[in-house]
């Protein structure tokens, strides 16, 4: 393992007292903890989100709660892989720097916001997680609904804490839970969407912390399973300094099993055309192939998004901490490329 992975053990505050990161790092379970009342930033400053994607071989809906200082958002994307569709709708916030109250944990608390057009509620229960969403005139005139159930069994899960060099008052506090069995259901436009817990899976994105104004955010996560055992991915870089730590994990049977540097090789001109994923340690090795790109583009002059979640198949090797490998093909995942400056 690389002296680069520097792993997490301790209970311990996520800031010192002057706001800056305490210590630098990855652990398996969350064991920091977040208080907004420690930063030592401007409130406009602070980002904080909650985001689960939940899919199917065929399907998938992705919800975004986030206050992100300058505006808050409630966004869902709903996703058909077979068509191949997406929609996006997203409701903007202005200015709510702290009103929406996001909980200060991943492990507890509730995320709840509503406006006259979206209703978006993130239980956080014992072992289990529950979504609920209503979104008036979502598409075309129709609305979307959902209520999905997420099974949170004791499994490992991929938390990262990073600094960025230029500025020390600025941090990202980071946990991402693969392979949560998803159960529930979606209902837009007369179809029903409905999840099995028995082949489809979600996955929690919740950050927290203080980001510089510019930065490019590279991401790819999958949740599923190979030959019945759960499987899943967190891949990523791009953004602050990973000289202590890279988020870079793969689960298999609940375990988590820490990889190094990962290189997402896309092409130059074109999101559609196969990208290839290789690690430095040669731990993890795949060829995606695009089915959707989702493309989004917020430019509200201090705060500009260019967004390219690319959702598809990937068909490559992983290798765990024993020298196991891990074989799969065709495994639905979704890859993003995304430059923010907010």
């Amino acid at each position: 393992m690389s002296t680069r992975n520097h792993e997490i053990t301790s209970r311990q505050k996520v800031l010192n007292p002057d706001g800056s990161l305490r210590e630098p790092g990855y652990s398996k379970r969350p064991c920091q903890i977040y208080s907004r009342d420690q930063i030592k930033a401007p409130k406009f400053r602070i980002k904080e989100w909650d985001y689960y994607l939940v899919t199917s071989n065929e399907y998938g809906i992705a919800l975004t709660m986030a206050d992100l200082g300058y505006i808050g958002m409630l966004s869902v994307s709903l996703l058909d892989f077979t068509i191949p569709w997406e929609h996006t709708e997203t409701q903007i916030i202005p200015l709510p720097m702290g009103k929406m109250k996001m909980p200060e944990s991943s492990t507890e608390g509730n995320s709840k916001y509503a406006t006259k057009r979206v209703n978006m509620e993130f239980y956080n229960n014992p072992d289990s997680r529950d979504i609920i969403c209503t979104f008036k005139n979502f598409h075309e005139g129709k609305d979307l609904s959902c209520e999905i159930h997420l099974d949170e069994p004791e499994a490992d899960s991929i938390v990262i804490s990073i600094p960025w060099k230029e500025n020390k008052k600025a941090f990202y506090y980071n946990r991402k839970h693969n392979c949560m069995r998803a159960s529930g259901q979606v209902k837009f436009d007369g179809k029903t969407y409905t999840f099995d817990p028995c082949t489809d899976f979600g996955v929690l994105d919740w950050g927290r912390g203080v980001w510089t104004y510019k930065n490019n955010w590279l991401w790819a996560t999958g949740s599923g399973q190979v030959d019945g055992v759960p499987f899943g991915f967190n891949l990523g870089y791009g953004f602050g300094d990973n000289s202590a730590a890279t988020e870079n994990m793969i689960f298999y049977d609940n375990v988590g099993h820490k990889i190094d540097d990962m290189e997402f090789i896309i092409p130059p001109d074109d999101y559609m055309l196969p990208w290839k994923f290789t690690s430095s340690d040669g731990r993890f090795e795949a060829d995606f192939f695009p089915i959707i790109d989702r493309q989004a583009k917020l430019d509200f002059k201090l705060v500009i998004s260019d967004q390219h979640q690319v959702f598809g198949r990937m068909t490559g090797k992983a290798v765990l901490d024993d020298g196991r490998v891990i074989e799969f093909k065709d495994f639905l995942c979704s890859c993003e490329d995304i430059y923010n400056q907010y």
